[in-house]
């Protein structure tokens, strides 16, 4: 291989890293700017639209743009995250009290309250690169991200192991948390999801359009087939 071709790969590597560096520090920054609870979620909803423009090779500057997705997203970003985190503390008082039974009941609940998260875990990271994609009323995100994740397994199994994976390595190696963590596993996710939805947008159009050839429409029109399992047809950008 070349070494023009060797420069330019190391090149776009360490030009990654820096990137998602930056936006794991804006991320910290701008969720404590929210105090934790009320910023996490915009924090994020910002991540996942600037992710989404660099993966379709949109230029955007990262910090006037991270500022002002987080101002314009922060009541619809906080309408998705805090109920997200109502789910997730009410999991978590239920293991807690679970758990530590023996009895029968005890570890069914704590099953459960297990399986839940997983599910949990899954929907969430659907839910703000759909959110970064399209344009949806709130709650159709949830419903949307929780079919998406039931419906692709492949897909939301790959998502859970780099999340498990970015949660491991933040445990073994503690100085990963402030600079690269969250932005890395913003970046990933939000790459990948990008990924499935459009394979699963050019698949239903592609769909669609067998059936106008083979002379379906009315057949269609009686049994629509949405694009994403629901009303996905709107992208944002």
């Amino acid at each position: 291989m070349p070494t023009s071709s060797w420069s330019a790969r190391a090149y776009s590597f360490f030009d990654t890293l820096l990137w998602i560096a930056c936006l794991n520090l804006l991320w910290i920054a701008f969720t404590v700017l929210g105090l934790g609870v009320l910023g996490a979620g915009p924090a994020t909803a910002a991540a996942q639209i600037l992710v989404r423009k660099r993966a379709t090779g949109e230029a955007a500057r990262l910090l006037p743009g991270f500022a002002r997705e987080y101002a314009r997203n922060f009541v619809r970003g906080n309408a998705l995250a805090l109920p997200v985190m109502g789910v997730a503390v009410a999991l978590t008082m239920n293991w807690n009290r679970f758990s530590g039974g023996g009895d029968l009941a005890s570890q069914l609940g704590a099953a459960a309250t297990f399986v839940g998260a997983i599910f949990l875990a899954g929907v969430v990271c659907y839910l703000f690169p759909m959110y970064a994609r399209y344009e949806l009323p709130v709650a159709q995100y949830f419903l949307m991200s929780s079919r998406f994740a039931v419906r692709h397994l492949a897909g939301t199994v790959i998502l859970l192991f780099v999340s498990a994976a970015v949660v491991y390595a933040s445990g073994a190696v503690p100085g990963l948390i402030p600079f690269f963590s969250v932005g890395a596993w913003l970046f990933l996710t939000g790459w990948l999801c990008d990924r499935f939805f459009t394979a699963n947008d050019e698949s239903m159009a592609a769909l669609a359009e067998q059936h106008q050839t083979a002379g379906l429409q009315e057949t269609a029109s009686a049994i629509p087939a949405r694009p994403l399992y629901g009303a996905l047809e709107t992208a944002k950008g």
